[in-house]
């Protein structure tokens, strides 16, 4: 197998990092179409969603500890496989709670690109190295949050919504291709952590029981929660509130990836040129610059476009000048085990997003005014894990631990 270079390996990871934007975003716009064909409720089509966040957040506790164990290749293969099998399923679903199943199927199986795919860069790259490879994969990848709702749209109004799965298949079949005939295996057998409930629930404990851990996975967390409320409150705001129909998803995500992409690119750019911290707190001042102008502009005035949308570019631009260091801080507290460490970084980002699209969105849907707000909480919250985690580091310095 030929040696990968690191804008190749970006591309395959930020691939395979795109299952799960392409599995919540593209169906969104067909919501309606689902609820007629398979006679369901709204609640019922939304908590499709849910079911998938809950077992993505379930299993991406188990992705780092496989690939610990068996290697990364071997753990991304199998996933793409499942996936695979889960996407097919939900295409040929007849009822809504036989599409509730093969969405957890393809949520146990979604998260793998993500958690393996830090795991892998972290083996093969070291501090600046790394972030420029970790933005780098973030810039490719955030295409598919753009494009996946507008794909879903178009094939909505020509096709139906099945086709959105299908689609979906394919993919994953082109996806299982290049990983096998191109990815490589980073982790040599002789590295590799035994797979047993004791080891397993050690390493565990160790990492939640970190008060930094926590800190700063929450950070990240946290963040993207500002972000996913309005990505979960899509199928609501956007109709009801600023009158678009299921292909002008773009108005929302087009300027929520350009953020990303925008923000991955500074952060690319300034990686070993300043300190994590410094970076971090350029971040922040973006992100809450943009939700503080959000809840400003809907006390004054009722939802429009563009200023309703207009926000989240710099509120993701943010969003993603934060995540590489904080990312990076959080899976070097534990070295040994970075495949679950990012595991556990992943589920409490995808736990949150889960609560956050089954009761936080559905609660706030009904105002734009409400949703501004629900972002700045959430952006104010990061930035208060963020000082702590700070001020108990430095804590942690002065009175080390005998």
């Amino acid at each position: 197998m030929a040696p990968l270079g690191a804008g190749f390996l970006a591309v395959m990871l930020a691939g395979l990092s795109m299952l799960g934007p392409f599995s919540i975003d593209a169906y969104l716009p067909a919501f309606p179409d689902i609820q007629a064909s398979l006679r369901a409720t709204p609640i019922e089509v939304q908590q499709s969603l849910t079911s998938y966040m809950l077992a993505f957040a379930g299993m991406v506790l188990w992705h780092g500890a496989l690939a610990d164990a068996f290697g990364r290749r071997n753990v991304v293969l199998v996933s793409l496989v499942m996936f695979a099998i889960g996407t097919l399923g939900c295409a040929a679903a007849h009822s809504v709670h036989y599409l509730w199943a093969f969405r957890v199927l393809q949520g146990v199986s979604a998260g793998v690109g993500v958690v393996v795919g830090r795991a892998i860069i972290r083996d093969l790259y070291a501090d600046a190295e790394a972030a420029r490879l970790l933005s780098m994969v973030t810039m490719i990848f955030s295409i598919a949050p753009a494009i996946a709702p507008v794909l879903g749209g178009w094939i909505v109004k020509l096709a139906d919504w099945r086709t959105i799965f299908l689609a979906l298949f394919a993919y994953t079949v082109l996806l299982f291709v290049l990983c096998w005939r191109r990815l490589p295996e980073t982790l040599p057998p002789h590295k590799r952590q035994p797979f047993n409930p004791t080891y397993l629930a050690q390493n565990y404990r160790q990492v939640f029981s970190s008060p930094l851990f926590h800190l700063k996975s929450g950070v990240v967390a946290l963040n993207f929660a500002g972000l996913f409320l309005y990505i979960s409150a899509a199928p609501v705001m956007l109709p009801q509130h600023l009158k678009l129909g299921p292909d002008q998803f773009g108005w929302l995500f087009i300027p929520s990836v350009g953020g990303i992409f925008c923000g991955a690119l500074a952060a690319n750019r300034v990686a070993g040129k300043m300190t994590f911290s410094r970076q971090i707190g350029i971040g922040f001042c973006f992100l809450l610059a943009a939700a503080l102008f959000n809840v400003c502009y809907h006390l004054l005035q009722p939802p429009s476009l563009p200023w309703s949308v207009a926000p989240m570019f710099v509120y993701t631009f943010g969003m993603s000048m934060v995540a590489p260091g904080a990312t990076l801080l959080a899976l070097d507290l534990f070295p040994h085990i970075r495949g679950t460490v990012a595991s556990c970084q992943s589920f409490a980002l995808t736990l949150l997003g889960a609560i956050v699209a089954g009761v936080v969105a559905p609660f706030l849907s009904h105002s734009v005014l409400w949703l501004a707000a629900g972002q700045l909480g959430f952006s104010a919250l990061a930035l208060a894990l963020w000082l702590t985690a700070r001020h108990y580091r430095s804590i942690l310095l002065r009175h080390p631990s005998p």
